[in-house]
Formats: structure tokens, C-alpha cells, sequence
């Protein structure tokens, strides 16, 4: 093992700050705390601890090894060998913070085609550099209306089809707000309508929240929808699945206020839970209130393009307690993938993988409704994600098809007990038409067998 610090070292320093000793820097630590009895393993070498992680890590299934069905938020999609490959060039990749602008032109760029990319995509005015995740981004959402009508409108309005997860986590930033009420999401009926939701509009509401598609892969027309939203005076926000805006309709197009979503299909792998990137886009209206950076083009004294941070003055890092949230920084590096991946497919490109995972899912419910004791719930269109009622539990359906190296899908009931034996089964482009069919004979296998 390397000491960095040799004894004469330690004796330098000791004597340069006034004590004998090491032990004599823990002296205002109670002496029955200094050196308490750790749980832990007597150590090892390098090489054994090397070698015990790669069993760890090989005691791990990944999508790499087997057929996976599983969505619920994170996907499995393509990401083509050009975005790591240009994320990982010393142009692009960057720990530097970009306050300064003459020294970091190529992450603000970077930054700026993100925003511009994300505002074209949503049908949106203005986006900023992102958040940690799709969670977040939702519950930052809720944190600037509820500061748009400066506190006096506190009311919360949640679709039981936003992902649960995100309503946990607005749930959790509200927790210290006394007169916040969140509510919709309590309905008994998962699959809830538009005119649920409205009925629990009131004067006193800021946001109203869906998701487009929703949870249940569920495709919307919000524009009726938002309307009616607008002319009780409330915002609407709308959580996308960015891949999706490459068939269906822009959510700017509905006339949303708020545009939030989880980028993490835009080239980003699934890396067991992150990390991801979460979308922000809003109306110009809104821009004072966004929370986050926010890059903008400008000239400088000479007429060169530049980029810069702009409206600054809003964030936590300049205004403190006065700052409408406290998050001042972005996922750089998952922003700058997500700009490459959207930036070598292009429009086209987005647009044909959409298409590869509406049709592809489509398919896979039209063959597992045919399974006996099988049935698709939706009626409608669904993106990528639909709802697959099983004779018995999904716990026990999934353990049973990992003997057929295929991971099955999210078991609903675990968010919503009403959904009891509902699998929400995730197709990407990913997969084949052969590796469906085989989902479909594996399924029926484990249900004869």
C-alpha cells in the first residue's frame, strides 16, 4: 500500500500546526467515538478486491445478456457508437463549470444547441441547460408555479398517469409547505379522465400535471384539455417521453406552459438508474421563474458570435433566499449525448425510431391479446409501452420468464394495488420481431407448464 507521507512529512506538518501528534487533531472528538468497532471484512489486496467486484458484477443480469420488456420511465434503446465516442474527446468532455465565459465557449455551445434542440422538439420558447432527471425536472415544474402566483395559489393537481415516481418525488420537495394541497393522483381508477381531473380545478390551483404519453403509454390530445386549464387560470404542465415528439404532436402545440420529461432515451443507457438528464422547457412568459442555467447567444465588442450564462441573476448561486429554487447547475455530459444522439439522427432519424417503437409495440400486444387468459387493457393508441392484464402475478410470471433470459415487464401493482396481475410491457426498437414472438411462446410456456 502507497503512504503518500512519509513519517518526517507528518512531523513537518504536525510541528507547522502546533501538536506532537495525530491523535492530538481528534481531541475534540469524545474519546468513546474516536475509534468505535466497524462491521466491516479484514482487508484485502487490489487484486482480491478487484476480483471479488467482478463477481459481484457478474452476478448482475443486463440487458446486454438478456430480452428486457421493461420500461416504466427507463428504456432500452440503440445509442449509436458516435455519441460516446464524441462525448469522450477532450473538446467536449469537461468538469469545468461555466461561469466564466471566455473559457468555456465549447460547453456553452454545447449547452445552447441542447436547449435550442429541446425547444424545437417540444414546440416550446425557451429551454434551459436541463435537471438531474425526469423526477426532478417535475417537481421543479411545481416549484415555479407555486411562485408564479406568489403563494396564493397552492393547489396541486396530479394525473394518476404521471409516473409515480415523480409524484413521489413533488410530494417529497413540498414536504416543509404547510399550505400546499397535491391532490388527483387519489382517484381509484388509474386510467382516470380528463374531466376527473378538471373537476378538481379550483381558484386556488397553480398547476395541473399529465404526461404525454402517460404511464401507461396512453397517447392524449391535450388541446381541449388545455384550454379548459388555461380558462380556470391554471398552468399545465406536460412530462414527455422525448422519443415519442419524433411521431406525435409537440406538447407546445397543445399549449402547454410547462414542458418537463426524462431525456434518458435520447442516447443515455440505463446504467442501473443513472445518471439521467431532466428536460425543462417553458413559455417566455415563465422564463424569470425557470429554474436551472440558461445559455444565450450574444456578440461581443467586435461582432464575434459568443455564448454566455443568461438571467443568472434568478438562480440560487447569485440570489440565495430570494431564488425561486436552488438548483443552479445541469447534467452537462447527459445533455451534451443528448444533443450528439439528436443531432445524428435528425429529424428523420427521430422520426423513423419513433415510428420502430409504436409499431413494433403494437405488434407485440396484438400477439400476446391472442395468449389465452391474456389481455391487452388499452383500446386507443399507446407509444412504445401498453398494459397486459395475466392470469396470475407478475412477481411470479417475471421470475419464471428469467428462465427464458428475458426480463419481463413492470408489475403495476406495486403502484397501483387496484392493478393487480397488470404487466406494463416496454417494446423499443431494440427489440425484433423474433425475440417478440419468442416473449409470446416463453409466456405461454410458463402459463401451460
Amino acid at each position: 500500500m502507497f503512504i503518500p507521507h512519509s513519517d518526517a512529512d507528518i512531523a513537518e506538518m504536525l510541528k507547522k500546526i502546533g501538536i506532537t501528534k495525530v491523535d492530538d487533531l481528534f481531541t475534540d472528538v469524545p474519546e468513546k467515538l474516536r475509534y468505535p468497532e466497524l462491521n466491516l471484512p479484514e482487508a484485502v489486496s487490489e487484486m482480491e478486491a478487484l476480483k471479488n467486484l467482478q463477481e459481484f458484477a457478474y452476478a448482475n443480469d443486463s440487458t446486454q445478456d438478456l430480452i428486457c420488456f421493461l420500461g416504466a420511465g427507463a428504456y432500452n434503446h440503440y445509442i449509436p457508437a458516435g455519441v460516446d465516442s464524441i462525448i469522450s474527446r477532450g473538446e467536449f468532455l469537461t468538469a469545468y463549470t461555466p461561469y466564466q465565459p471566455e473559457v468555456s465557449q465549447g460547453t456553452l455551445q454545447a449547452i445552447f444547441e441542447y436547449q435550442s434542440l429541446i425547444a424545437s422538439l417540444t414546440g416550446m420558447e425557451v429551454s434551459n441547460a436541463s435537471h438531474y432527471d425526469g423526477a426532478t425536472a417535475a417537481a421543479e415544474a411545481c416549484v415555479l408555479a407555486y411562485h408564479h402566483f406568489r403563494g396564493k395559489r397552492n393547489k396541486f393537481v396530479i394525473s394518476k398517469g404521471l409516473n409515480p415516481q415523480y409524484r413521489e418525488t413533488i410530494c417529497t420537495y413540498f414536504q416543509g409547505y404547510e399550505d400546499v394541497n397535491i391532490t388527483g393522483y387519489e382517484h381509484t381508477d388509474p386510467f382516470e379522465s380528463d374531466d376527473y381531473l378538471l373537476s378538481q380545478i379550483g381558484t386556488d390551483t397553480a398547476i395541473v400535471y399529465v404526461q404525454y404519453p402517460d404511464f401507461f403509454g396512453q397517447i392524449h390530445d391535450y388541446t381541449k384539455f388545455a384550454e379548459s386549464v388555461h380558462e380556470k387560470g391554471a398552468l399545465l404542465a406536460i412530462s414527455v417521453n422525448p422519443l415519442s415528439l419524433g411521431l406525435l404532436k409537440p406538447p407546445g402545440e397543445f399549449g402547454a406552459d410547462i414542458v418537463t420529461g426524462e431525456g434518458q432515451p435520447l442516447g443515455i443507457p440505463l446504467s442501473f438508474g443513472g445518471p439521467y438528464l431532466g428536460i425543462f422547457a417553458t413559455t417566455k412568459e415563465l422564463v424569470r421563474k425557470l429554474a436551472g442555467r440558461l445559455v444565450g447567444e450574444t456578440v461581443d465588442k467586435n461582432g464575434t458570435k459568443g455564448y454566455v450564462l443568461t438571467l443568472t441573476a434568478r438562480e440560487q448561486h447569485i440570489r440565495r433566499e430570494k431564488a425561486t429554487s436552488n438548483i443552479c447547475t445541469n447534467q452537462g455530459l447527459m445533455a451534451l449525448a443528448a444533443t450528439v444522439y439528436m443531432s445524428l439522427l435528425g429529424k428523420q432519424g427521430l422520426n423513423q425510431v419513433a415510428k420502430l417503437n409504436f409499431n413494433k409495440a403494437h405488434y407485440a400486444a396484438e400477439q400476446l391479446n391472442q395468449i389465452e387468459g391474456f389481455r391487452v387493457i388499452q383500446k386507443g393508441p399507446f407509444f412504445n409501452e401498453f398494459v397486459l392484464k395475466c392470469p396470475e402475478t407478475v412477481e411470479n410470471l417475471n421470475a419464471l420468464l428469467l428462465d427464458f433470459d428475458i426480463i419481463g415487464g413492470f408489475d403495476l401493482s406495486k403502484y397501483y394495488p387496484q392493478l393487480p396481475n397488470h404487466m406494463l410491457v416496454a417494446v423499443t426498437e431494440v427489440i425484433s420481431k423474433d425475440e417478440i414472438d419468442y416473449f409470446v411462446n416463453s409466456l405461454k410456456e410458463v402459463i401451460n407448464g
